[in-house]
Parts: structure tokens; sequence; C-alpha cells
């Protein structure tokens, strides 16, 4: 076979991997109502959070096939009982059968399917697909990034203070705080915020979002795919301190993280360690 690494290698599989997250998308959509509850059946997972049966569809059918595409690859799912096998491969997979559950759920269109492919910790190529929104982003390291086949790339916006800012309120704030005591007057424009957190991310590398702002507790499956994606159109997902994220560890839990443009990197986190 030939060696998984390799970059043509990984440019061979994205024709597979496009197929491949395309029909675990209809193994989804028959249960999605735009604007309506879903017909899925729903559970409550330890801890509360909602599970489908669309979940937990997409998700054996991705383990399946991409199972099949990269044998030596381990696997990582929100959907999944966590293998600690993971912790010992150079390869693995990081999927979220359905990233926005809570919107899949109400009817709401910003719901996604995310795919990663790791090497030693660091994804080399991430998908994120929206099917109810109609969009497609994807990503292979060292080779850019596109939406529906177009390359993106972050905002040129150079202001911080005119910035377009999603996610919780509290940070939202906080950065508004810091920004003014740093001396930029903050007149930030509040974007609704997006459910799905792969979309979230995605939306600052494609330049409709400035700053991404991410809670505590995410998990490497809410990000890896959409956090190369923005690598690639310029930009990283990073801790408040500045630090890049980094995946596959023993807990693959993140703390408060902020998803932006290089340019606005540093503006943002002297902003945010002003403002507590």
């Amino acid at each position: 076979m030939p060696d998984p690494t390799a970059a043509d290698f990984v440019l061979d599989l994205m024709p597979d991997l496009r197929d491949a997250l395309r029909e675990a998308a209809t193994l989804a959509m028959p249960f999605f109502r735009e604007g309506g509850h879903t017909a899925a059946r729903v559970w409550s997972k330890a801890g509360g959070s909602p599970v489908t049966e669309a979940d937990v569809a997409v998700d054996t059918f991705l383990k399946i096939r991409l199972s099949q595409l990269v044998p030596e690859a381990a696997w990582l799912s929100e959907e999944t009982r966590d293998d600690p096998v993971r912790l010992g491969r150079d390869l693995v997979w990081i999927v979220d059968p359905i990233d926005g559950t809570r919107a899949f759920l109400s009817g709401h269109p910003d719901w996604s399917i995310a795919v990663a492919l790791l090497k030693a910790g660091e994804p080399v190529v991430g998908f994120v697909h929206a099917p109810a929104g109609g969009h497609d982003y994807e990503a292979v390291r060292g080779r850019g990034a596109t939406r529906n086949g177009q390359p993106i790339q972050v905002s040129g916006r150079e202001d911080l203070g005119t910035a377009r800012v999603t996610g919780p309120k509290p940070m939202f704030d906080r950065l508004g705080r810091g920004a003014a005591q740093t001396g930029i007057a903050s007149a930030f424009v509040r974007v609704d915020r997006v459910p799905s957190l792969a979309l979230r991310v995605a939306r600052v590398a494609d330049g409709g979002i400035d700053v991404g702002l991410v809670s505590s507790s995410a998990r490497d499956w809410d990000l890896a795919a959409a956090d190369l994606i923005l690598r690639e159109a310029g930009g990283a997902v990073c801790d408040l301190h500045g630090v890049p994220t980094t995946y596959n560890r023993p807990e693959p839990i993140h703390g408060e993280l902020v998803a932006v443009s290089h340019g606005f990197r540093d503006a943002v986190v002297g902003a945010w360690s002003r403002g507590a």
C-alpha cells in the first residue's frame, strides 16, 4: 500500500473523502426538518447532551468507510467510546458526525459533519461539510483551503475595533473591555452565535467572521478539521495566550480558545489579557 503519510497519497484520498462525506450527509438529511423538529429518534448521553439516530448512523458509516481508506489510522469520534490505542498511532481520524446537534434537532441549518486526519497530532486533511447550508469546506496541509471548490482566505480587516465577533457573551464582553483598556475604540459587530463550532471556525477562514470565540470544554472533534481549514486560509485556533491548539492528547478537551487571522491574533490576545 502507498505510504499514507506522503503528500501525494493525501491528495489522492480527497475524491474518496468527498464521496464519503456526501454519502454520510444522505444518511442525516432525511431526518432534518428546516425550521422544525427533527424526525430522528433522540436520547440523552451521560451529562445530558443530546444524540440522535442520525449521529449514530453517520458515525458508524464513516468509521467503516474511513478505516477502509486508511487502515493504519486510529479513531476518535464524539459518538464512539475512546480507545487509548490512538495515543500510540501516528495517524488518527477525528470525526464529529453531526457538529451542532441542537441545531440539527431544531431545524437550524448551521450544523455540519467534520472530519480530520491527523499526523503526529497535527491535521493534514480537514473537511467541514454543511449539507443543509450548502457549504463544503476543505483543506490539505500546505495546499490552501476552499469553500465549494473556490479558494478562501481570512478577512483582510485591520481594525480590531470594528471586527465582526461571534461566540459566548461573557467572552465577547471581556474582549470588549480589554480592547477599551488597550486604547481600541471597540465597536465590535456582534455576529449571531454559529451553533456548529466547526462552522464558526470555518467562517473565520472564509472571511465572513473576524474573531470566533470558543468557550472551554470544546473537544478535538469540534475543532481539528476546521482548524486546518483556518490555518490554510491565514489564521489559527489558539488559546488566549496565543499558543496554537494541539490534538490527540490523552484528554481531548480544550480550554477557552479563539479562532482568528494571524493579523488579529496579537491584538486579540492583548485585549483578552486586559479584559478580566
